[in-house]
């Protein structure tokens, strides 16, 4: 049977980071469940900690052994607050899979950063380059991102891995679709958005995207009105997916997840069905 996909979030969307994720069936909806390891909540409920830094809210997580010598070969300003990152990779042994992060080590920077990575293994296969888009924050790595980082500064990378991980061989099912619900401040913070309507008119029916903006101030542009809501994401634009084949991904800061997370147990999607990683 096909399988459906929503995803829910206000930072940048997971199925951009490789083709062979956006079709989830239940074999790699496995796959997906796992990248999120210890930190992927599955009942929708939050429970506050004490706030602990990168390595130790991962340190159970598997990692590589190698880490990696990476030069900056590209800074590009995604939005006011995000920078995009492009990191040059010499080492030819260097692999990840789609959805994984990297540990992100600055020299004379004791604090070591933990970035999702955004761009495809394909990128890094055919030219060696590696994309993070990393958000302004007072957290010391992201702070130097967006203040200190130049063309050709040195870093390191050491990927955190999808430990236990196998992929699924042919079942027989359906390729599903992928619902998108993207929320910004307004459309110059919705990140990578051409590529995602590059990816509907690529696969037209398997994966749609609505975009929500909550404090526009300018006029829409001709090519992103017919996909974009004023207002945030409401009970009424989710409800019409529920059902036993949906799973719904959730990405974006804590009191979101926790909203979204008691807006679809409200309308009855059962808690097993709801996940998002604990990145703070």
């Amino acid at each position: 049977m096909a399988h459906t996909t929503i995803y829910v979030g206000c930072t940048v969307p997971q199925l951009l980071k490789g083709a062979s994720r956006i079709f989830p069936s239940h074999s790699a909806l496995g796959v997906l469940r796992h990248s999120a390891f210890y930190y992927c909540t599955v009942n929708g409920t939050i429970k506050s900690k004490r706030k602990m830094d990168h390595l130790e809210r991962t340190a159970n997580n598997f990692r590589q052994e190698v880490i990696t010598q990476a030069k900056v070969c590209g800074i590009t300003n995604e939005s006011e607050t995000v920078k995009r990152l492009r990191l040059a990779i010499a080492n030819k042994d260097f692999t990840f899979k789609a959805g994984q992060w990297v540990d992100f080590f600055i020299p004379g920077i004791s604090v070591v950063g933990g970035f999702s990575i955004c761009s495809s293994p394909g990128l890094l296969e055919r030219e060696g380059i590696l994309e993070l888009a990393v958000k302004h924050t007072v957290h010391p790595p992201a702070h130097w991102i967006h203040t200190e980082c130049t063309l050709d500064s040195e870093v390191a990378l050491r990927v955190g891995d999808l430990h236990g991980y196998q992929e699924g061989k042919g079942n027989g099912h359906k390729l599903g679709t992928v619902k998108l619900y993207y929320s910004a401040k307004n459309t110059s913070e919705l990140l990578y958005k051409k590529n995602i309507l590059d990816l509907m008119n690529t696969f037209p029916g398997k994966i749609t995207c609505c975009f929500h903006v909550t404090q526009q101030r300018s006029q829409i542009c001709k090519e992103l009105q017919p996909h974009v809501t004023e207002g945030r994401i409401s009970e009424k634009d989710l409800e019409k997916h529920v059902s036993n084949n949906t799973s719904w991904y959730i990405c974006g800061p804590p009191p979101m997840i926790e909203s979204i997370s008691k807006l679809l147990s409200n309308i009855g999607v059962p808690g097993n069905r709801v996940f998002f990683e604990k990145w703070w």
